[in-house]
Formats: C-alpha cells, sequence, structure tokens
C-alpha cells in the first residue's frame, strides 16, 4: 500500500476532472466543492472536497473510497 502524499483540494479537483469527473450541479455551496462521474456500468459517484491545504489524511481516504478508486490509481494521477 503506498504512502498517501499531502495534497491540496485544488490538486485533488483536477486530478479528478482527469478521470472524467465534473462539478455537480447545484451542489458545493461555500467551503466545499462536489464533482460527480457515472462508471462504465452506470454506477453513480459524488465526492465531496473540502477547500483546505492539504486536505486531511482521513479525508482523503474517503475521497479516494468515494471515487472508486483504489489508493494507486489515485497516487498515479498526481503524477
Amino acid at each position: 500500500m503506498s504512502k498517501l502524499p499531502l495534497v491540496s483540494s485544488e490538486k485533488t479537483i483536477k486530478s479528478l476532472l482527469k478521470v472524467g469527473f465534473d462539478y455537480a450541479p447545484i451542489k458545493g455551496k461555500g467551503s466545499h466543492r462536489a464533482l460527480v462521474r457515472v462508471g462504465s456500468q452506470g454506477e453513480k459517484y459524488l465526492v465531496i472536497i473540502p477547500k483546505r491545504d492539504p486536505v486531511p489524511k482521513g479525508t482523503l481516504i474517503s475521497i479516494i473510497k468515494q471515487s472508486g478508486m483504489t489508493r494507486e490509481e489515485f497516487i498515479k494521477l498526481l503524477e
């Protein structure tokens, strides 16, 4: 299992946008952003990301789980 790096919310959002996430309509008010994606088999993923720098490690783990990716896939996106 790879160690998670410290990342900002902006870098997290950019990484998720690369894999097909898009901003959710009328969600993500204030200090949070909501991203949504429909998977290849119709499954829906909704990810809520707080505007923080860096995103707390526990929160980042939850974001990765909500996105349907593994840690390794997410870390690869950051490169």
